[in-house]
């Protein structure tokens, strides 16, 4: 909750304390920090009649509205509010910075207040999109950057860097910490992020992390996707993210524009845990349990409108929110959820994800090398698995067995190849040589067979529906044990400078560079409701699902080519 928390009130305490009409002016990051925390309704409550984007305003002369700027303190914004306060549109202008403002940057803004419209500049540490209570990230654009060495692009390299550590140090300044900080010894870019964040925190800005310490100091724990390239390609069958797997979220945001008859105050709705109970209650369920909670909610409803019509299908579901517009209003929301379902179980039969599934699984968590070449290559063989399914499908064989099957490695190349000329056998040998077993760290495949469990599990419309399969563990939930037994290894997460921990910590921030994943958060809700004495927030440079994940990797891969630098 800290997280969302502090960026709530950060912006609650930016409108409240304006009395009047309002214009909260934002940039394009900005704009995704304030949507999660704040709705629409809510910004219309503290008397925010527009919100316009700072590199798009009008010239419209609004002096009886004031302007409220919540901006980066980005090189681009400070030119544009010192253009825009020298002529100035509207009466009164507060000026608020999601991060570290320089002093250069103030003697800019201040040289160009000529006519006196400022009323007061204020830094607010919300640099950070907090889309659930224990998750964040910071939607970069360019985050294949991660993947590429250094020298290949060293500008935008360091901008990938800055924005990451900006980021983490608006994290802790909204928690009011400064913590000891630990990286993936493997990982170059972990490593110069967390060094970076070090001498912020420690020497740069030394007075403002000069916080009331605590016992036992936090731990920042910077850690590189890479390690663990398996969860991001996986299928997934638990709602928040499967819904990202297989539709798409976007700032806790839906788009359901393309998805069949959709209504028109439909085509874009909100998932949130903080503005919807029902997501509250079952984002982190598997999809059969989902199916039949909704299905509960629709009985409930049958019962209180007298209503006998017998439903046993999605399909039935979904006639029923049709027919009877006035349950919209009794029950909100649910609607949405039955279009999500009703599309999500569209997919997966389309696709045949289930039988995909079950087989990405076992490559995840299972041994036997043989069985896994078999049911690869049958589904390579068959016309109605996606090209897309097929790719990740070979791209998890690979990292399971790059050292056992070489021969049968090469047999999956091929066949990628004459099969699909998109995506070309070479991405799954730049995914090696960016993730193979040589360049990880942890355990990614050891001790997991104690964690096959219900693997025989089926789907069936909305009857008899069991579990389905979750039975992979994300390498993050290794880590997060090794942190609350104190078994994480220093020779292989080492601290930065001369820093040490004594005693388990009882606040933890893992930043994944790269990206996170919806399972890897469902991982660390869970593992905050154990009350194990320490809590894990979670953290990346985007949200990731598969198509992203690839997307990113074939970015990099493209530039590599091009520079030489494979």
């Amino acid at each position: 909750m800290v997280l969302f928390s502090a960026a709530r009130d950060y912006v609650g305490r930016m409108l409240q304390d304006i009395s009047g009409m309002k214009v909260l002016i934002l940039d394009s990051q900005t704009v995704s920090i304030v949507s999660v925390v704040y709705s629409q309704s809510q910004l219309l409550q503290k008397e925010v009649f527009l919100v316009e984007l700072v590199d798009s305003l009008s010239n419209e002369s609004m002096a009886h509205l004031k302007a409220v700027y919540f901006l980066r303190p980005t090189l681009e914004n400070i030119q544009h509010l010192r253009r825009q306060i020298a002529s100035p549109r509207f009466g009164e202008y507060h000026l608020f910075f999601s991060n570290i403002l320089k002093t250069t940057q103030i003697q800019i803004l201040a040289d160009s207040d000529e006519q006196e419209v400022v009323q007061q500049v204020q830094e607010f540490y919300a640099d950070f999109v907090a889309v659930d209570p224990y998750h964040f990230t910071f939607n970069i654009n360019s985050n294949h950057l991660y993947m590429l060495p250094a020298m290949v692009d060293p500008s935008s390299s360091q901008n990938f860097c800055d924005r990451v550590v900006d980021g983490i140090a608006a994290v802790f300044l909204a928690m009011k910490r400064r913590p000891v900080i630990r990286y993936q010894r493997t990982s170059d870019i972990a490593k110069r992020i967390a060094q970076e964040a070090a001498k912020l925190m420690y020497e740069q800005e030394s007075g403002l992390f000069d916080f009331r310490r605590t016992e036992i100091s936090p731990l920042l724990l910077v850690v590189d996707r890479r390690d663990d390239p398996v969860t991001p390609l996986l299928n997934q069958w638990t709602y928040q993210a499967m819904v990202h797997e297989l539709i798409g979220i976007e700032d806790n945001k839906v788009n359901l524009r393309n998805i069949g008859k959709v209504q028109k105050d439909q085509q874009e709705v909100v998932l949130s845990s903080e503005q919807d109970a029902f997501f509250k209650d079952n984002m982190y369920m598997n999809f059969g349990d989902l199916g039949t909670n909704i299905k509960h909610m629709v009985d409930d409803f049958q019962q209180l409108s007298k209503n006998n019509q017998n439903i046993q299908t999605i399909e039935d579901m979904a006639k029923f929110v049709d027919n009877y517009p006035e349950y919209r209003k009794m029950q909100g929301n649910v609607s949405k959820h039955v279009t999500m379902l009703t599309e999500m179980i569209k997919i997966v039969e389309e696709r045949k994800l289930m039988t995909v599934s079950q087989t990405e699984q076992d490559l995840a968590c299972n041994g036997g090398q043989a069985t896994a070449f078999e049911a690869v290559k049958k589904l390579l063989d068959d016309e109605s698995i996606s090209d897309i399914d097929r790719l990740r499908l070979v791209m998890l064989y690979a990292l399971r067995y790059e050292k056992e099957s070489p021969v049968q490695l090469m047999q999956f190349f091929n066949k990628l190849a004459s099969r699909s000329a998109k995506y070309k056998p070479g991405l799954v040998q730049f995914l090696l040589k960016q993730a193979g077993i040589d360049k990880r760290t942890g355990d990614l495949y050891g001790n997991r067979d104690i964690l096959n469990f219900a693997r025989n599990m089926a789907l069936r419309g909305l009857k008899g529906v069991e579990n389905v399969y979750t039975q992979h563990q994300p390498l993050l939930f290794q880590t997060m044990e090794s942190i609350t037994k104190g078994r994480l290894k220093d020779v292989d997460y080492p601290f930065v400078g001369n820093h040490f921990q004594q005693g388990r910590p009882q606040e933890v921030v893992i930043f994944i560079v790269g990206g996170t994943t919806y399972e890897e958060a469902r991982t660390v809700a869970i593992q905050n409701d154990t009350n194990s004495g320490t809590r894990f927030i979670l953290g990346g440079s985007v949200i990731l699902n598969s198509k992203r994940f690839l997307h990113d990797l074939e970015e990099a891969q493209r530039i590599c080519r091009s520079s030489n630098a494979v």
